[in-house]
């Protein structure tokens, strides 16, 4: 991201959310809110919610229950467990293919993939890099087109530390600049500032809530 870069003022405010999946109740009653250089770090077990929250955030699920509200233009980056590689391209052609739909500039390209140490690989088809190679460069699109709000999750899979240690910087560079992050993951990563979200805190009681619907659990 260029250093002259700063976003405009946004803040996201959720109230009591609620998601649905596969008919499931997966959480309810959950409060989020963040706002320009914040960071908040989704903590919880398996099948606790975390990827639907961010789903959620990115507009790609509605929630079940209660408001979500933007104030401000705040365009997201969405990360989820894939990789969205394409494996018949080089790292530097997946790159120019995503600032080209992001209406970016030729010449991001090169720190993109600079910054998390893929010049020596660029122009390697992604089928012959290996798992770690093809996550720094579903990574590197973050770095290509500036965007408000980073939605990651799982980033570090398949991450070396040194590779990890490159995700921090632009976290940090990214939440200088006035952007916004929310991310999951299972592997300590240094955040500056994050505030960590437990969402088995909001993991629905069925019990309770069959028991005032006037239902039996299933045995």
């Amino acid at each position: 991201m260029s250093a002259m870069t700063r976003f405009p003022e946004f803040r996201f405010r959720g109230r009591r959310l609620a998601c649905l999946r596969a008919e499931k109740l997966v959480f309810a009653e959950l409060d989020l809110a963040f706002a320009n250089g914040e960071a908040v770090v989704l903590e919880g077990a398996n099948g606790s919610g975390k990827s639907s929250l961010l789903r959620l955030l990115a507009g790609l699920l509605a929630p079940s229950a209660g408001d979500a509200e933007w104030q401000g233009a705040a365009a997201c980056r969405y990360l989820g467990h894939g990789d969205a590689v394409n494996p018949a391209l080089s790292g530097r052609e997946a790159l120019d293919f995503w600032r080209r739909l992001w209406g970016g500039d030729a010449a991001a390209v090169a720190p993109a993939l600079a910054a998390f140490d893929l010049m020596p690989v660029a122009d390697v088809p992604a089928r012959m890099m290996s798992a770690g190679q093809r996550r720094r460069l579903a990574l590197a699109r973050l770095a290509l087109v500036p965007a408000p709000v980073w939605l990651l999750d799982e980033p570090t899979i398949g991450l070396d530390s040194a590779a990890r240690a490159a995700l921090e910087r632009a976290l940090a560079g990214h939440l200088a600049a006035g952007g916004a992050a929310v991310l999951a993951t299972h592997v300590p990563i240094a955040v500056p500032s994050a505030s960590h979200l437990s969402l088995d805190a909001f993991r629905p009681d069925m019990a309770a809530i069959l028991a005032a619907a006037g239902e039996r659990p299933a045995a």
